[in-house]
């Protein structure tokens, strides 16, 4: 097994987390807060949309069982990621369209990913994915954990 860390903002973090938890070779999705200028953020601080920071998950994976491009597909087939700042009813710069890259193969390979995400004209704007280098993952409060397992669907879409 070769365990690999991808980290991913796409709107709310329920959903997303829930997308990842359920691929095959996913060995853990967590729910959490990066990229951004506060230590140690609340989902609070996170609201007020003044920290920086994006609701993201941190995904760790098996790449023997899925690799990284495969989790660059979910990502982009989850959420319009040509919406600057918004996701569905969800506005702010916390929930943003994000990937943070691990390593020079993850920055390289999302590259190639929105080049080819926006030549396959399925939206008719560009991609406004953030791409940065990983930063700090801070890890959010237990109740944002597992949200779906725990509440059901709710209002975010999965």
């Amino acid at each position: 097994m070769s365990q690999q860390t991808a980290s991913f903002a796409a709107g709310c973090f329920w959903g997303v987390e829930a997308r990842f938890r359920a691929v095959e070779g996913v060995l853990d999705a967590v729910s959490g807060y990066m990229g951004g200028h506060t230590q140690n953020p609340s989902y609070q601080d996170i609201c007020r949309g003044d920290t920086g920071h994006a609701e993201a998950v941190q995904v760790t994976f098996d790449d023997e069982q899925v690799s990284y491009d495969e989790l660059l597909d979910l990502f982009f087939d989850s959420h319009n990621p040509t919406t600057l700042n918004r996701q569905g009813p969800d506005f702010g710069s916390q929930y943003r369209s994000a990937v943070f890259w691990h390593d020079e193969d993850q920055r390289t390979a999302t590259e190639q990913k929105i080049s080819e995400v926006n030549a396959s004209g399925k939206w008719p704007d560009p991609v406004v994915t953030q791409l940065a280098k990983a930063p700090e993952f801070w890890r959010a409060e237990e109740y944002h954990q597992r949200y779906f397992e725990k509440n059901g669907a709710g209002f975010c879409k999965v």
